[in-house]
Formats: C-alpha cells, structure tokens, sequence
C-alpha cells in the first residue's frame, strides 16, 4: 500500500472531487469547503516544493489555531514531508533543541511572532502567516532567510509563481508523518515520530467507534501541535465532515454560542476544559446545542464534572476516552452505555488495538491485580526522534510501555491507578496519588486537587495534598485528613494539606507536578500554608 492511499491529504482530496461544497474548516475569520481546502493545501505544497521542500524533509509550523494552521500541515503532507507543528510559546532553548533534531530548514509563522525567529540562520525560508501583506520591518527579523506571505485562511501570496502540487507523491506507510513534541523526565523537548500509517490507523478507529458521518461537525478549541487536536481535525476530513477552529475558550460563553450558531455535532476536550464550562457557563446557553457527543481525554476528570458535563449537555453522549502521543493518540475509551456501572474506567482497547496489564518482567497479569498497561496496535510510533535510549525504554517486542499503573476488571475494563513515576512509598506501601485525589476531590469544599511526595524524615515519602476550595467554602488540614481517614487506610491518608490559589497547568490543563512538587516543598515551613 501507498501512503497516498490512506492519508490525511487523499482524503481531502477525495471529498474535493465528490463534495467540492461541503465544508470543511471554518474559523471565526475563514471558511474553507472541501474545494477551496484542496486548493490551498495543493497551492502552498507546490510553494513548499518551490523552495526545496523534498519528501522525507522536516517543516516546523507555529501558527495560533485557524484555517492557515489546517492547510499548513496538510499542505506539508501532501508532499511527502513531515510536519513539526509546535506551540508558538516554544522557548528559545527548546526551540534550538528541536531545530537540531530535526534539521529544519523550513518554517511556517505567525507574523506577530516574526521577532522570537530572528537568528535562527539554519532556517532558510519562512512561510509568514499574516492578514495583509507583512511589512518590511516585520520581513527584515527574519533577514536572511527568504519569506512567503500567507494569507490567513492558508491561501498563498497571489503574485506567487510557483505551480500547485498535481498529484500526491506515492510514499510507503512508514514514512514519517508528523513529529508531536513532548517533553521527557529532563524537560528535554523529545519528538513522538509519527508515521502516515499510524495516523490513518488511530483516524480510522475513531470515526469507527464514534460512529462519525458527514453530517458530523466539531467545535475544535484543541490546539493542532498536539496529537488529540491533530485527532479531532483528521477524523472528521476522514469522514467528509467539518470543524470549527475556535481559539476564544478563554471567553467560554463566546465559544458555546458559536457551538449553537454553527450546529455543532461535536465537541473535544480535556478535564479544565469541562470544569471551567461547569463554573462559567449560564445555563440557558447549552439550551440550543445540537451536539450529538462529547469526547473528554488528557487527564482524569473528577467524578462531579463528569456528573455535571452528562447532565448539562444530555442528550449529548460523553465518551471518556485514554491515549498518549506515543499512540498517535487514542489507547482506549469507555463507551457511553458503560459509563454508570463502569464508572472511572478508561474503557477497553479502540478497535485495532490490545491492552494488557503485566509484571515488571512482562508477564501478564490476572485481572485485579495492579501492573504495567502496555499497549499494541497500528497506530504505536515507531519512537522518539534520534533517541533510540528512550525508545528503547517505551517499546519492547511490539508493545508499547505506556508507564501508566492499571488494573483490569473481570469484564475486561481497564481502571488506572496512576503514573508508575509517580506511585508514592509510604512507610513500606505503595501509594497512588490518584485514589487520595479522587477522594479529597469528594468533599463539598474541595473545587480541585493534586497529591505529590515529598521526604520522610522517617525515610520513603510522604503524601502531600494541595488543595484549592471553591469560592467562599471554609476547609481545615484536620477537616481534610479526617475526610481521607474515613475513606483510606492510615498509610494514604495525607500527611500535609497545603491550600493554594491555582494549581499549575501546562497549556493543554495537565497539572504539572514536577512544579506542584516545588512549590510544596518551598512552601511546608510556612504556617500560614497550612490554612485557606
């Protein structure tokens, strides 16, 4: 088989040629049919191929979530390149690191950012996303290198002289797609190489198990350079229906009444995502939905907001779903008739893939008991981008090591416990952080919480809960710990209880416990931590 058989591009291009007036990609500022998206993606491909982009090449994409951003990754694809799609935040030592290991010489930016790639000399041509044509001041910052204006629904510079791309190139299914950026225990930037294959086969299984259509329309606030955005834009050029880019979730209100104008089917995204919704949104605006489902992954989310996003979006179906960007996305979901009597379960394995739970050593384990969730399938990275150390680390005769601690029930639902990195020793007991999480996250008092380790005088570690209350409610450590000891054996119970205003997430809402742990530890000696 070909790439150009089953790739994000072909697929554009056969609804292109059968629907040419559907749409496709819309934003607040941009609509794009299935023709007009075809066009743009063929266009900047032969602009890309115009300025020495070959297949197999490396092109970095930093673009704010729209139409131009869309059209950038296709376009790079429909080449036979790979795409680097980053966010624009990127710092300037990650950054250098990335243009290191991937050996870039092509960008795709935003003008305002024109500034943060001044010096980057191994760039050698800039494709500038702006509304008008950029001045001279702007194109100067990134003297030397070349610059072509984008407009910014993805349409290239009309005095442009380059020919658009006529055909896909024909690829084997393990040339390299994408490359998704995480960042690895040093905080070292490691990029998930992502192959043609394993997107169609992680697209594929999605549309299958949420039963995607034409007819199907997603409000899409995810951003793409990370693999679950990526996920809900491709699935839906698979099935023929269409997104709305909207970057405004920070004005939540905004977002829904858009969701209503624009008769969205669909809606993705993480736990801060739907508790945020649950504190900001006025009830009358989810009156006029049309959404036909919710998908929720990126994190657990606690059982109130699960209770409250079933209820306040019904008839919508939530499905919870489970992945890593070493799976290209999507490990497991739990379909929306489980969701009661398998409450807190990631679910099963997504069609084409096996879950397992095992030993240290490998060997399966019997259902109940706690162990290593190890995954196989089509859509598992070949590895991490000049990193065979790490790779090696993750991928052991086929199956991938999520890192994830979990447990299967008789029924064959998977249930994690937590991270294996982040598993507690506590006077002798392993503890996870998640289960004193999930309890403290029960009382009335408690709007969030995220439990870390901290040093034992006594030796091991010791389990440190800090705690953000709801507006106005009133809690103390003792009220806190009593609350765990009626639920928990002595040794999860936590030993200290700081009360804090936020706590610190990253830009897709994971709470970043490396910094959590910091702030604790900085924080113990302070009295007045002890109490809200």
């Amino acid at each position: 088989m070909s790439a150009t058989a089953d790739t994000a591009p072909s697929w554009v291009r056969a609804h292109a040629q059968a629907t040419p007036e559907a749409p496709a990609v819309d934003s607040p500022w941009a609509r794009l049919t299935y023709a007009q998206l075809d066009a743009r993606m063929l266009a900047l491909a032969g602009q890309l191929r115009a300025s020495g982009v070959e297949p197999g090449a490396r092109v970095l994409i930093a673009l704010p979530l729209g139409c131009a951003a869309a059209v950038a990754g296709l376009a790079v694809q429909a080449l036979g390149a790979c795409a680097v799609e980053l966010d624009r935040e990127t710092g300037a030592d990650s950054l250098a690191s990335i243009l290191t290991q991937t050996g870039a010489r092509h960008a795709v930016i935003f003008g305002q950012d024109a500034r943060r790639w001044t010096g980057r000399a191994q760039l050698t041509h800039f494709f500038v996303v702006h509304g008008s044509r950029p001045p001279e001041r702007m194109l100067g910052l990134l003297k030397p290198s070349a610059c072509t204006w984008l407009q910014e629904d993805g349409a290239v510079d009309p005095e442009a002289v380059a020919d658009p791309l006529s055909a896909l190139p024909s690829l084997p299914p393990d040339a390299p797609a994408s490359i998704v950026y995480t960042s690895g225990s040093t905080g070292t930037p490691r990029g998930v190489v992502q192959t043609f294959a394993n997107i169609a086969a992680n697209t594929r299984s999605i549309v299958e198990y949420l039963g995607l259509t034409p007819r199907d329309r997603a409000m899409h606030i995810l951003p793409l350079h990370y693999c679950y955005g990526k996920s809900v834009l491709q699935t839906h050029l698979l099935a023929g229906g269409s997104v709305f880019l909207d970057p405004r979730f920070m004005y939540p209100q905004v977002v829904l009444e858009a969701m209503a104008t624009e008769a969205c089917t669909g809606f993705a995204g993480v736990p801060l995502t739907f508790e945020l919704l649950r504190r900001q949104a006025a009830p009358d605006s989810l009156a006029n939905l049309k959404l036909r489902y919710l998908t929720q992954a990126g994190g657990g989310m606690s059982p109130d907001t699960v209770r409250w996003t079933r209820e306040a979006f019904h008839p919508a179906e939530l499905f919870v779903m489970y992945g890593q960007t070493e799976a290209t996305a999507r490990l497991s979901y739990l379909p929306p008739s489980r969701a009661t009597d398998k409450a807190g379960s990631i679910g099963q394995g997504i069609p084409g893939v096996t879950l397992a739970v095992v030993a240290d050593d490998g060997t399966p384990l019997p259902d109940g008991e706690v162990g290593q969730l190890v995954a196989k399938g089509a859509n598992v990275t070949p590895g991490y981008l000049n990193a065979p150390g790490d790779t090696a680390a993750i991928l052991h005769d086929g199956w991938l090591w999520t890192g994830d601690l979990a447990w299967r029930d008789a029924d064959g639902f998977f249930f994690l416990v937590g991270r294996a990195k982040e598993i507690l020793k506590v006077g002798g007991h392993r503890v996870s952080p998640a289960e004193i999480e999930h309890v403290l996250a029960r009382h009335p008092a408690v709007l969030e919480v995220a439990v870390v380790g901290v040093p034992d005088d006594l030796g091991g570690e010791a389990a440190c809960a800090a705690v953000v209350l709801h507006p106005g409610a009133t809690a103390k450590e003792d009220d806190l710990r009593r609350f765990c000891r009626e639920a928990l054996p002595a040794h999860k119970v936590p030993r200290h209880v700081l009360f804090i205003e936020a706590l610190p997430r990253g830009p897709t809402g994971k709470v970043l416990k490396a910094d959590l742990r910091t702030r604790v530890l900085s924080s113990l000696s302070s009295p007045e931590s002890r109490s809200p």
